[in-house]
């Protein structure tokens, strides 16, 4: 059956400026990072990228890497891209990324020249668009110059490959060396895509206040903490689960009892707020107000309907805020953190 979009997409979506630009993320986007790949039937993917869109999401986040196997998310999407929704195409904003490991090789990761031209050119063959919207510099480079990376990045610009440019878990000063490098050469900085949520909370050190003073744009990444800030997790791992995925990155040696602890102490305060755990994980994340979107990976509808219902309640009481604070204590659990020491 011929999909066609839902007339009421945008009645219920709320949207956030980006930064100092003219565009607007909705407050919760997709991230296509795993359940996705070629293990996914199609018809499954269909479901949750129409839902989604029927709802107001109009940003799907990808990488080149994105799968299992690497690549099959990207060639997935295309699919749905150039059939499904071929014709929403500029009601989307469509990103993807290079920068950790996708080929044999010594071309093939981190940020030289070389890999992320070569990458943005078979994710667009892959994805089967003209550009993207956002390309990502997915990782900090310490063995290449940051010039040759920004090199790269204003050639995709430029090129018309990509509209927006952006950085994924660059510490702040990175950021700010990036961003004056892309300036020099008239590129803004569009956006900055750091890990964040209630157990991970990095950025709040200094790089929220260099976001605010350079009006870039952020969108947080794994505000569930890899599906910790759920339910799932509250007595015991879950067969069905990224901790029980041997493709997974969320290692079982970091549900620790502290952080066992800690999720179940915030589950009580989500409770008494009326919401579930992963909800009130998402509406905390968006109280931030320099977070510009929350992005957010599903396996089903169900987890996404869920996640959505975040919207219905953003504000935060002072007093839910000092227990929140009081309770939410680093898990240790950023597995990005390296990308951002430098």
């Amino acid at each position: 059956m011929k999909y066609s979009a839902s007339k009421n997409r945008y009645s219920n979506m709320l949207y956030r400026t980006c930064g100092d630009s003219g565009v607007k993320l909705p407050l919760i986007s997709l991230g296509l990072w795993h359940n996705f790949g070629a293990k996914t039937p199609l018809s499954n993917i269909k479901k949750i990228l129409f839902y989604a869109f029927d709802r107001g999401i109009t940003h799907f986040d990808l990488a080149n890497n994105y799968g299992p196997p690497y690549g099959s998310t990207e060639i997935n999407f295309g699919k749905i891209i150039s059939k499904d929704l071929k014709k929403y195409r500029d009601e989307l904003i469509i990103s993807s990324k290079a920068g950790y490991d996708m080929w044999e090789g010594p071309y093939g990761e981190w940020g030289s020249k070389k890999h992320i031209i070569a990458s943005c050119d078979q994710s667009l063959k892959r994805m089967k668009v003209d550009y993207f919207d956002i390309f990502y510099s997915h990782r900090f480079d310490p063995n290449t110059p940051l010039e040759e990376t920004a090199d790269a990045l204003e050639t995709i610009y430029k090129s018309g490959k990509a509209l927006y440019i952006g950085i994924s878990s660059y510490s702040s000063k990175k950021t700010n060396q990036i961003y004056k490098i892309l300036k020099s050469r008239n590129i803004k900085l569009f956006i900055h895509q750091p890990s964040y949520s209630l157990i991970n909370r990095w950025i709040e050190k200094d790089l929220t206040k260099t976001i605010r003073k350079l009006k870039i744009g952020c969108i947080a990444f794994s505000p569930l903490a890899q599906g910790m800030l759920s339910d799932k997790y509250l007595k015991k791992i879950p067969k069905v689960s990224r901790a029980s995925d041997t493709t997974s990155y969320l290692d079982k040696s970091l549900i620790t009892k502290k952080n066992l602890k800690i999720v179940s102490d915030l589950n009580k305060i989500a409770i008494k707020r009326g919401q579930s755990l992963s909800q009130m994980a998402i509406s905390w994340v968006l109280s931030n107000n320099y977070v510009t979107s929350a992005l957010i990976g599903v396996r089903n509808i169900n987890q996404l309907k869920e996640n959505l219902e975040s919207l219905n309640k953003l504000s935060f009481s002072a007093s839910e805020m000092k227990i929140i604070n009081k309770t939410a204590k680093d898990g240790n659990i950023n597995i990005w953190k390296q990308s951002s020491s430098y």
